[in-house]
């Protein structure tokens, strides 16, 4: 039996912490949740970079990128009707979401059965050919899984951000009008108070 190839050894090495990952996501898009700073921004940053990788390996075949284009127009529309399947709580504790799980979750299993089989094709059905991100970018419906699913959390954390923006101003404005309010009323109890005396 030959010895395993290195890439062989470090998706074995990988797949444990891929599995916790793709558990821990499917964990937080069930239930409710607190809507952190910094993780729309990272979002917001890591699938754009991702999004203009996968464009340069596959910038030689306009069709390949028109698949990638495709699910990133339809991934952004489903996180749109997602958004609007979210349910909001702003609380003195803090701002909560629960998103619709069952588009999320179908959205994520799409991803991952496409990963598992592009890794089946790699490993077991051609283990020979040689494979980098470009073999990657080669098929046309990985790209296209892909964009789904990078639309869909781009244009989501877009309106998370959005969202917190909107309760954050709210709030300011809420304060200000509460202290002009006091301030109103306490010139009227020291206008009050001079015309005792």
């Amino acid at each position: 039996m030959p010895a395993p190839s290195p890439s062989t050894l470090t998706l074995l090495v990988l797949l444990p912490l891929i599995t916790w990952r793709v558990y821990a996501r499917f964990r937080r898009m069930v239930g409710r949740q607190r809507l952190s700073r910094i993780r729309p921004w990272i979002t917001l940053v890591i699938f754009p970079v991702l999004i203009i990788l996968l464009g340069f390996a596959a910038r030689e075949h306009l069709d390949r990128l028109g698949w990638l284009a495709g699910g990133l127009g339809l991934g952004a529309w489903l996180g749109v009707f997602g958004l609007g399947k979210t349910r909001f709580e702003p609380t003195p504790q803090g701002l909560y979401y629960t998103p619709n799980a069952h588009l999320g979750i179908a959205l994520s299993l799409l991803f991952v059965a496409r990963v598992v089989y592009r890794l089946v094709e790699v490993y077991v059905i051609a283990p020979g050919m040689p494979n980098g991100l470009g073999d990657f970018a080669r098929s046309p419906l990985t790209l296209a899984v892909f964009g789904l699913v990078a639309g869909y959390y781009i244009s989501y954390a877009i309106g998370l951000v959005r969202w917190r923006f909107r309760v954050l101003r709210a709030k300011r404005e809420r304060e200000a009008l509460k202290r002009d309010a006091e301030s109103s009323v306490d010139s009227v109890r020291s206008e009050t108070s001079h015309q005792v005396d």
